[in-house]
C-alpha cells in the first residue's frame, strides 16, 4: 500500500483513499453518536498542547478530533505532519476542510447534530483552522490555545465563524 497523505498538509494533493473513509463505509461496528460524544467528553480537562493528541496529557483542536477518531473508529486514516500555528494563514488553502472531506461526510451547516465535527474560521477571509465536536445541539467540546479541553456553548460568536460541518462515516 502506498504512503498516505497527512491531514492536513498545506501544499499537497490528496493521496490514496483510506479504508476508513466515508466513501468506503468501513467503520467501527458499534459507532454511534453517543459513543462519539462520550469519547469527546472524556477529553475534557486535557491541557492544550500544539500538535499533541494524547488524552489527559495534551492536544490541540485537531489532536482532539484525531484522538476521538482513534477511540471510536480505529487507526488514523492519514499521518499528521508537524505544522506551525499559522499554517492556514501561510498556505491560504482550506487544508483542514479538504482533509476532513477525505474522511468525513460533509453536511449543510444547519444540519449538524451530536457527534459531528465543526470547523471554524477565525476571520472571514482566512481558511478554517479550528475544530470541535458537537456534544448537544448547542454545545461542543474543543481544545483552544491557553486553555484545557472544554465543553462550551455554540454561542452566536461561534456560529458566525462556522465554516464547515462533517459527520463521522457510518453514523446516521
Amino acid at each position: 500500500m502506498g504512503q498516505r497523505e497527512a491531514w492536513p498538509i498545506p501544499g499537497r494533493s490528496p493521496a490514496l483513499a483510506s479504508p476508513l473513509t466515508g466513501r468506503d463505509k468501513k467503520v467501527h461496528p458499534m459507532l454511534s453518536r453517543s459513543l462519539i460524544v462520550a469519547e469527546a467528553r472524556a477529553w475534557i480537562g486535557t491541557p492544550y498542547k500544539h500538535q499533541a493528541s494524547l488524552k489527559g496529557v495534551g492536544c490541540d483542536c485537531l489532536g482532539l478530533v484525531r484522538g476521538v477518531w482513534r477511540a471510536v473508529v480505529g487507526a488514523e486514516p492519514e499521518r499528521t505532519p508537524a505544522y506551525t500555528p499559522d499554517w492556514a494563514e501561510a498556505s491560504g488553502r482550506e487544508a483542514l476542510a479538504d482533509a476532513a472531506a477525505r474522511h468525513l461526510i460533509p453536511l449543510a451547516l444547519d444540519k449538524f447534530r451530536e457527534g459531528d465535527v465543526l470547523l471554524f474560521r477565525w476571520r472571514a477571509h482566512l481558511p478554517a483552522k479550528h475544530a470541535a465536536i458537537v456534544t448537544a445541539r448547542d454545545l461542543m467540546v474543543h481544545a483552544h490555545d491557553g486553555a484545557a479541553v472544554a465543553e462550551v456553548s455554540i454561542a452566536p460568536w461561534w456560529r458566525r465563524r462556522l465554516a464547515y460541518a462533517f459527520r463521522f462515516p457510518g453514523v446516521d
